[in-house]
């Protein structure tokens, strides 16, 4: 289990234990995070579940496959070098404080 602060672009914090093996977007959308839009349910087939990774952070992922830096394409928010699709990011234990930005618009 990782615990993730998610951070809303209002500046609302919220620490969220994610089961290891459960997406981020799934996490934040079980949550009601504003700002976690996930309208494809993971399907890797919009970009509604667009967060900017704690540059901190950002190395220490697995590099995102090139169906997601398509995707990242359509971001509604500025896409920025730390930007990721959050139900890319699988929860495991090597990510336990991990820290998440969700942005102000997702449409």
């Amino acid at each position: 289990m990782a615990t993730v602060l998610f951070v809303e672009a209002s500046g609302a914090e919220h620490r969220i234990d994610v089961p290891t093996g459960e997406n981020l977007m799934r996490a934040a959308l079980n949550e009601g995070l504003d700002g976690m839009v996930g309208e494809c349910g993971g399907g890797l087939a919009c970009a509604t579940c667009h967060c900017y990774v704690e540059e901190d952070w950002a190395d220490r992922l697995p590099a995102p496959a090139q169906t997601e830096l398509d995707m990242l394409e359509c971001t509604a928010s500025e896409r920025r070098p730390s930007s990721r699709l959050s139900c890319q990011i699988i929860a495991s234990d090597a990510l336990d404080g991990l820290v998440i930005h969700l942005p102000a618009a997702q449409y």
